[in-house]
């Protein structure tokens, strides 16, 4: 995900068989049994990262049956605290992530909450991500968005009011928020081939050239950083509410990155966008800078997340994926990791 001064307009090109923009412009909440298998077995020298063999059955599965950020730290998700972009300059990225939040439709449920809040002169974005060891397979998450600011005051809960959208709404509506679920690796050098991100994002209130309620699906090829901002990537939207609970599937396979929304297949892209560098899993909410509402009024805008979910080098359907979480839960597993690292250990910035 990006945050742009130009907009996502005029597609230039598409990849052939796609219906997108190509754009370059300037479980259960039960505590249970978990495993942690991340280190690789094979030796290397310490300047070149060597690829592994991943054991049978590799996977990433977490639960968030978290009751403090330690415990969080432990299986290897970092809170994000460091400044910058994107969104909105000088915002405060630091204790913006509740764990051990109370499911509203399930009292033994526990989910991760994200708040972004803003009142024009404080604002507060949120981010939270875990190890850069990610490549080819399917990647999962349940995620709850919205449509509105959220009711009730810091840590307050979220209603789901007619047509998904919050209770009572506090605070004027219009902030242009960004609602995600990604993967993405650092930036080696202005336009750098070996890139590699993909997106979900979704803007309840518009931006980048949208209009409300558009999911973004976003592939990309490379980008230079601002001020000589220039972006290479391919990118589907769609336009309606999507406020409640959604799972999110990404398939990274043969050539071709494919996006679900629940059993919907809203994108597939592949040629020079396709990921070639181990990613890291990303979750985060802020704010498009620039496009706030003009009110000196406290509001909040939350985005849950329940679980994710990683088979390395698996195509699986959105079906399968939630069969296979039916299955962990069942187990009463609550965390899982056998996605085997580089060696050395990437580097795992928590700060784009």
């Amino acid at each position: 995900m990006r945050d742009p001064k130009a907009v996502r307009i005029a597609p230039v090109s598409v990849v052939a068989g796609s219906v997108v923009a190509a754009t370059v412009v300037a479980l259960s909440g039960c505590f249970g049994t978990s495993w942690d298998a991340t280190s690789a077995s094979a030796s290397t020298s310490a300047s070149t990262p060597t690829r592994a063999a991943p054991p049978a059955e590799a996977m990433l599965f977490d639960d968030f049956t978290y009751s403090s950020p330690a415990e969080l730290a432990r299986n290897g998700w970092i809170l994000r605290t460091a400044a910058g972009w994107p969104g909105v300059p000088g915002s405060i990225w630091s204790d913006n992530v509740e764990v051990g939040v109370v499911d509203p439709a399930d009292a033994d449920n526990r989910l991760m909450r994200m708040t972004a809040s803003t009142d024009g002169t404080t604002t507060r974005q949120a981010q939270f991500c875990h190890q850069r060891k990610y490549y080819e397979g399917t990647y999962a998450a349940r995620v709850r968005w919205s449509d509105a600011p959220a009711s009730g005051g810091a840590g307050g809960v979220v209603g789901t009011g007619a047509g998904g959208r919050n209770d009572a709404p506090a605070g004027p509506d219009g902030d242009k928020s960004v609602q995600t679920f990604y993967l993405i690796s650092p930036l080696k050098a202005p336009l750098d081939t070996d890139y590699s991100e993909t997106d979900f994002e979704y803007l309840p209130n518009g931006g980048w050239g949208s209009g409300d309620l558009t999911l973004f699906t976003t592939t990309w090829e490379t980008f230079h950083p601002e001020p000589k901002w220039l972006q290479i990537n391919t990118s589907t939207n769609t336009q309606r509410s999507r406020a409640g609970w959604h799972v999110l599937t990404l398939q990274i396979a043969n050539g071709e990155v494919t996006y679900f929304i629940d059993d919907e297949k809203h994108a597939t892209h592949g040629g020079p966008y396709y990921p070639e560098e181990k990613m890291s899993i990303n979750f985060n909410l802020w704010f498009i800078a620039g496009e706030l509402v003009r009110s000196s009024e406290p509001r909040r805008y939350v985005q849950d997340v329940d679980w994710v979910y990683h088979k390395v080098g698996a195509v699986q359907s959105p079906g399968e994926v939630r069969r296979a979480v039916t299955r962990l839960r069942g187990k009463r597993v609550t965390f899982v990791d056998t996605v085997r690292a580089e060696t050395p250990v990437l580097e795992s910035p928590c700060n784009f």
